[in-house]
């Protein structure tokens, strides 16, 4: 019953927040500014020194103020140590079938990166719960409309040129959530330790996702 709690919750939210390779003495920062902004899951991906240790800290902290899940996800084992390190979600790059068993067999929810019709439904057939579109930039915001016809039934998700500029189009063109990294994670203002700036960031993506949906 919780993966489906968490899953609700994601999708009414509608934002993740890819948080990459932080450091160790940022993240805690990083997150509190993104949840007091709205953001509803922080994704941590795993080519990020001590990223086990991120997300086991993170949600010791935060507990269920937001959901907290590993990104980069490349196969069954990485997805194992994610989930003990308490991850609610597995993001991956690819579409992985045993990747996506893994996540299901410890109710965690499972979201692979696929980019073609077939590599949808075959992910979709396998138990994922949500599709990541990706590259989501590259693709545009016209091919998740172009999908909706056909697989309109399955959730799906752009990630990768996601922005300010484009997230309510890809709302309106039947997105139930969009995965945010740099246009949201500031670098310069994380090196300047403005952390308020992620807070103003996040509240207009939750304010133009609201907006579109509206």
């Amino acid at each position: 019953m919780k993966k489906w709690e968490n899953l609700i919750r994601l999708k009414e939210s509608g934002l993740i927040a890819v948080i990459r390779k932080p450091k160790p003495s940022q993240i805690h920062h990083i997150a509190e500014a993104l949840i007091e902004g709205g953001t509803g899951a922080l994704e941590i991906t795993l080519d990020t020194p001590g990223a086990l240790g991120m997300i086991r800290e993170l949600k010791e902290k935060f507990g269920d103020r937001v959901l907290v899940g590993a990104g980069t996800v490349l196969d069954a084992p990485s997805a194992k140590m994610a989930i003990d390190a308490g991850s609610d979600f597995i993001f991956c790059p690819s579409f992985d079938i045993e990747t996506i068993q893994m996540a299901n067999r410890y109710g965690r929810i499972s979201i692979p990166g696929v980019m073609t019709p077939t590599e949808i439904v075959n992910a979709y057939s396998a138990g994922a719960d949500l599709l990541k579109i990706f590259p989501g930039g590259a693709l545009g915001e016209a091919y998740i409309k172009d999908l909706q016809g056909p697989l309109g039934h399955i959730p799906m998700m752009p990630t990768g040129g996601v922005s300010l500029e484009n997230v309510e189009v890809f709302i309106k063109n039947g997105a139930v959530a969009v995965g945010v990294g740099g246009s949201l994670i500031d670098s310069k203002a994380i090196a300047e330790e403005r952390y308020e700036v992620l807070t103003d960031i996040s509240r207009q993506f939750i304010e133009k996702i609201k907006k579109a949906r509206s």
